[in-house]
């Protein structure tokens, strides 16, 4: 439990000082320093800088994994719609300034695009274990693409400041899931 509440007191910090002063111009030893903790407890607990920003990095990296199956679209499409309605950070939701933050650093765009490929891969090997890999593979990159666009659609109208974003987003991820009934509904 300490160790968990000393991971969340320096997330908490790294991104306030982030939001404040940028990503790029904040350095480890300055969150360490306003987190009161040495500089090797941050890079123990967040051994990437922008670990500090994903704290969540493994949840998300496993979320699809989770959430897929039988049928895998009617599972992973109810899944979406309930983190929806939960307004989940998982699929993109945030303050307008940590969002801000996200879309304005292409270090922190990098390494969502990182989180991304790893979100797909765990997908495939989780798929894979009930149908053919090629088909795992492929399916996996199909819900993949349709979670990340969806995620980029929640980051980029949230960091905009738009109003009902989640009933926006519902609209395109209808259609996004419709698009994919086509193709893999009855896998």
């Amino acid at each position: 439990m300490k160790k968990q509440q000393t991971r969340q007191a320096i997330s908490d910090v790294a991104t306030r000082l982030f939001i404040e002063h940028g990503f790029e111009n904040v350095t480890i030893a300055q969150v360490a320093a306003a987190a009161e903790v040495a500089k090797m407890t941050v890079t123990n607990y967040f051994p990437r800088k922008e670990d500090l920003v994903f704290d969540v990095h493994e949840e998300f990296v496993e979320s699809l994994a989770t959430t897929v199956g039988e049928p895998v679209l009617d599972t992973t499409r109810q899944a979406y719609f309930d983190a929806l309605d939960r307004r989940d950070a998982l699929l993109g939701f945030s303050g307008r300034e940590f969002a801000k933050l996200i879309v304005s650093s292409p270090v922190l765009l990098a390494r969502l695009r990182e989180l991304h490929e790893e979100r797909e891969s765990r997908l495939a090997a989780a798929l894979a274990e009930r149908m053919e890999p090629g088909t795992a593979r492929a399916v996996a990159a199909q819900l993949a693409t349709a979670h990340r666009l969806l995620f980029d659609e929640v980051l980029r109208r949230t960091a905009n400041g738009e109003k009902a974003v989640a009933a926006r987003v519902r609209k395109t991820a209808e259609r996004v899931f419709d698009l994919l009934a086509s193709g893999i509904a009855e896998l």
